[in-house]
């Protein structure tokens, strides 16, 4: 899991709690500052899971390319 998700999570979190704070007392730059938060949190989870998807599809094209120059080896071993 990508650092990016891990921060992006509790930023929403810690955004929640402070824009329920700020609803409960009536604060609203308080309230604000947790919705901005909580987008803050929302987006930087969004960069880790594409971030995520990426490191998947790198690994999987190495595993492929492992594979093909595995089976060129043994071609020409057949060959030779």
């Amino acid at each position: 899991m990508d650092k990016d998700r891990i921060k992006g999570k509790a930023d929403e979190i810690t955004g929640k709690v402070k824009s329920k704070i700020g609803e409960m007392t009536g604060d609203r730059e308080t309230q604000a500052e947790g919705v901005g938060q909580q987008i803050k949190g929302k987006v930087e989870n969004a960069v880790g899971k594409v971030k995520d998807e990426a490191r998947a599809v790198r690994d999987q094209a190495r595993e492929k390319k492992i594979e093909h120059d595995e089976r060129v080896e043994n071609r020409r071993e057949d060959v030779a």
